[in-house]
Order: structure tokens, then sequence, then C-alpha cells
């Protein structure tokens, strides 16, 4: 009969952990380190603390740039898993120097910091230009479809929005005529529909709320788009997988690395209406990186998603050399 030695895997065991030695040349995570630590100008979060004189101390800009970077480079971008694998993953552990930051505090950086942050990926792309990995040759943009965490319950044009609000406060009515015809009804009873009355009514001032500080949103044709209370920002789309809230991720990137020159996410429109601004900033970027007259060489390529005559007659105006598949090359 074999005979083996057990399997304690399982097994907790207290090991001594150099941090600086978990960081290893050649891995994404040194790198981001090296680049953070090495080469990005991180003055400009230093007018959002003064707490010099008094009060808590805070956490280091770099320390929480490597965390949160680090983190959306592996699918995590939810603050609280952010939080928890600085508690358990070694990795984490390491790029963070173990303070373990409360969620909130990762958040709350994430929420606050938006304009120190976004000035950071020019930065970035200077150093890529530097050791020569934009080639110049060929951009491409596409999309993606990002889910939010707002209910598509939530969504409508502001004539629905506005049935739905008059659909809650007739709920919130029935309740109290029911109140008023049952004498006999229990202490539990009247609590329990207090309770929903009072649910009911919250979500309906929610909504009027909504109506009366928004505006509605326009699709490209110029008829009303559904808007949400919960996220605004957020649109319904059709997938593949069918309908979500959410949004859409938009990239151009470079065909010799990769690199993703310009990003951004819209909820509001749909992808054709992406395009124009999309190369905008791109040109905006490039020209930081003194480069005026990248649009003369360079080829430009798109899929259906982003064809429109709007889109074709752009491209021809600023003389971009463009190839976009007709919304109907699949029927030719």
């Amino acid at each position: 009969m074999a005979h083996y030695k057990p399997d304690e895997s399982y097994q907790n065991k207290f090991i001594p952990i150099d941090f600086s030695q978990q960081i290893i040349p050649g891995t994404f995570e040194y790198a981001l380190a090296h680049i953070i630590d090495k080469h990005l100008d991180l003055t400009s979060f230093d007018q959002w603390y003064d707490n010099d004189k008094g009060g808590a101390t805070a956490y280091l800009p770099s320390t929480m740039l490597k965390v949160i970077l680090f983190a959306y480079s592996r699918g995590l971008i939810s603050s609280r898993r952010i939080a928890d694998a600085c508690r358990t993953n070694i990795t984490f552990m390491s790029l963070s120097g173990d303070i373990q930051p409360h969620y909130t505090s990762i958040a709350s950086f994430v929420a606050r910091m938006h304009d120190q942050i976004e000035p950071l990926f020019t930065q970035i792309l200077m150093i890529c230009d530097k050791e020569g990995l934009i080639g110049r040759h060929m951009f491409a943009i596409d999309g993606c479809k990002i889910v939010s965490n707002a209910s598509k319950e939530w969504s409508g044009t502001f004539e629905e929005l506005e049935r739905k609000e008059n659909k809650l406060r007739r709920a919130s009515k029935r309740i109290l005529a029911r109140h008023r015809a049952q004498d006999e009804l229990t202490e539990d009873d009247i609590k329990h529909d207090l309770k929903q009355k009072e649910k009911l009514d919250k979500s309906a001032d929610k909504i009027k709320h909504f109506l009366a500080t928004h505006e509605k949103k326009l699709g490209s044709q110029g008829t009303e788009v559904k808007s949400n209370i919960t996220d605004p920002g957020s649109a319904k789309m059709t997938t593949n997988k069918g309908t979500i809230q959410g949004y859409n991720g938009i990239a151009i990137s470079d065909d010799k690395h990769q690199i993703i020159l310009q990003a951004s996410t819209c909820g509001s429109v749909g992808e054709q209406q992406t395009l124009q601004p999309a190369i905008e900033a791109v040109k905006e970027q490039l020209e930081k990186l003194g480069d005026k007259r990248v649009f003369k060489h360079v080829k430009f390529t798109a899929d259906s998603g982003f064809h429109s005559e709007t889109n074709l007659t752009y491209l021809a105006t600023i003389e971009l050399d463009s190839y976009i598949a007709d919304t109907g090359f699949s029927q030719k």
C-alpha cells in the first residue's frame, strides 16, 4: 500500500517576508512601481493635503497609485476588493508597504483625485515615446460595453419617469386608503404598510428631484434617449448578451506595441459619436509629445460601429488616411 507525505497546504505558517524581494524585475508590478517612483511628477497631489500642523497622516499618493493601478490591471475595480487584496495578497502588500488602506480611503482617492490622475497619462505616454514604443504607423479605435452598477429599472425617458413617479404616488395613496378602511389591521400589518409607504414616497421623491435637476439626453438623431436616475452618465445598451445599463469604453492604440494613446467612457452617446472627440484627444496628446504632423503619415482604422456619414466627412476634413468598415459590409 502506498504511503505519502501529508498535504499541509492548508496549514498556517509564520514566515519572515522581505517585501522588497517580492517585486521581481521583469514583471508588470516592478515596471509600475519603478515608473511611479522614478519618473512621474506627483507634486500636484500635495495641494490636497494640509495636515503638517495637525491631523492624521495621509497615505502616500505613490502608494495609492501603485495599489489601484495594479488592481485595475488584474480586473479588480471595487474599492472593497482592492482593500481586501492589500490584506491577503503578497504582491499588493509589497506594493503598498503593508499599509492596508481602508476601502473608503481608496474610493475617496479615486473620486477626489481625478484632476491629478488624468495628467499622469500624458507623462506615461512621454516615457513610452522616449523608449520608442509608439510607432506612428497605424492607429486603431475600438470599443466595448462596460456594465454599470445602476439598475435598468431606474431608466426611462422623462415621460416614462413621470409615469413611474405617478404610479408610485398612487401606490402610496392606496396604502393610506387601506388603513382608513380597515381599522382591524394588526400592529405588524400597520408597521409593514407604513414602511412600504415610506419606501414608495422616497422613490417617487427621488424621481421628482431628478426630473427637476436634469435635462433630457438626446441621441445622434436628435431623439430622446433614456436617462438613469441612479447613474445619469450611463445608458441602456444592447449587447450580444442582452441589454445592460452601462457605458461605451473607447480606446485608440498604436500598432507597434499596442500602446493606448487615448481612452474614455461615454454613456449618453453611441460609438459613432465618440470617434471625433477621441481623435481630437489623441491629436492633443501627440502635440504634447512634440509631434504636430503625425496625422500626415499615420493610417487609421475602425470597425463598422463607428461608420457614419458625419464621421466620414470629419475624417476627410482633417485629411486622415482612414479605413472604416461599412455598416452593411457583411451583406455585400
